[in-house]
């Protein structure tokens, strides 16, 4: 029997694409740079990420400026580095995404930097992921799509050609992103993330201002009500509403929702700013939004793991290896008395029992910093296997010698 979705959840969903389809038309209608516009995003969303932070999560933030959560051990520089890496991706996206809805027309942007999911699919190819056929159709429709969407910018050159570039640019650096994330955050919750990569997104982008001359103050009106817009909109009330509605229905429903930023937002460029979609491009633009639908609904199929030289398959998704802290028998001993029920397992052994990836990968480049990864693994019985870990294992000592 298939749930109903309520009425609360529908007007959620709306607000959400509402909310985050207003990010290209505010940025286009600005008269500051690109990249200044960028940088104050970041900036704004860290200022509100930061205190809800230290609101919400004061006892981690304590544990990991104490160094309690070994985020500099040996073993975990390797995720820092890649959360750098994942914040340089994240820069990026803004830099390119933001500069292309003023080189061309907001239609043209939103739906080129929406081919995420399918440079996404082919980062997982290059990592020797095996893609579905399905996953390879939506591929090949997004491509066409995006040629054929393309062919007058193609043709006439200038800076339309340029803004495509761009978006296509940003969509890359958004699967890069993405891809970079989930090789970095294991042990680092999704608040602090967040923030993290607002910081080292914002930085980034002041440095690139620095050295680029570009005033970051003394912004028109026009300017200031698209910054305090994109603050309210994407950043606050697209991001709760999103994490509201992820409580309620699938992600890959969501994920195939948000494409319905590309017409929505044309649809405000053109009520707001009189930007006309030229007619020739229309079927371009819906063969791109046809095509990352079926990437994104392949799901688990597109993601199934390559088999090494042995014949056996990497599990998915890949985590940094997992080292557990020795605990005496007497302190075991101690802790299950206390607490008075034995500890949980690492939830990576129970991950690398699936043959097939679970992970769904939900994103919406409107709020880079803010994207969810949500993942599911299929419902399945496994017979439990001995951890030798587990400190509920009953150890018996050897009898002494008289």
């Amino acid at each position: 029997m298939k749930s109903r979705i309520d009425p609360l959840t529908i007007a959620a969903m709306t607000v959400t694409v509402v909310s985050i389809s207003a990010t290209a038309p505010l940025t286009a209608a600005a008269t500051a740079s690109p990249l200044a516009m960028a940088f104050w995003r970041n900036c704004l969303g860290f200022a509100v990420l930061g205190p809800l932070l230290l609101l919400l999560r004061r006892r981690e933030v304590v544990r990991v400026v104490r160094g309690e959560r070994g985020i500099l051990r040996r073993e975990q520089w390797r995720p820092l580095v890649f959360g750098f890496l994942a914040a340089t991706a994240l820069a990026l996206h803004f830099a390119a995404f933001m500069t292309s809805t003023r080189l061309t027309s907001v239609a043209m942007s939103t739906a080129l930097v929406a081919t995420q999911p399918v440079w996404q699919a082919l980062i997982a190819a290059g990592q020797g992921v095996k893609s579905s056929r399905r996953t390879w159709t939506g591929l090949s429709l997004s491509v066409v799509g995006a040629a054929a969407a393309a062919g007058l910018d193609i043709r006439s050159g200038g800076t339309a050609l340029l803004g495509d570039l761009l978006a296509l640019v940003g969509a890359i650096a958004q699967a890069g992103y993405t891809a970079l994330s989930e090789k970095s955050r294991a042990d680092v919750s999704t608040p602090l993330y967040s923030t993290f990569t607002s910081l080292v997104c914002g930085m980034e982008l002041l440095a690139v201002c620095w050295l680029a001359d570009i005033p970051l103050t003394g912004f028109d009106r026009s300017t200031q009500l698209s910054l305090l817009g994109l603050l309210l909109l994407p950043q606050i009330l697209g991001l709760g509403s999103l994490n509201f509605v992820l409580g309620r229905t699938s992600a890959t429903t969501m994920s195939v929702l948000l494409l319905l930023e590309t017409p929505v937002a044309a649809l405000a460029a053109w009520w707001f700013m009189d930007q006309n979609i030229a007619l020739a491009t229309v079927p371009g633009l819906l063969l791109i939004i046809v095509g990352v639908t079926v990437v994104v609904t392949s799901g688990g199929e597109q993601l199934v793991p390559a088999p090494d030289e042995h014949g056996v398959a990497t599990p998915m998704p890949a985590y940094p290896p997992h080292f557990p802290q020795p605990r005496s028998v007497t302190m075991q001993l101690t802790l299950r008395r206390q607490i008075g029920r034995p500890p949980g397992r690492d939830p990576r052994l129970d991950w690398a029992r699936h043959t097939e990836s679970p992970t769904v990968t939900l994103t919406y480049h409107g709020a880079g910093a803010f994207d969810t990864l949500h993942m599911r693994k299929p419902r399945r019985k496994v017979t439990e296997e001995p951890f030798t870990d587990d400190p509920t294992v009953t150890l018996t000592a050897p009898a002494r010698q008289g």
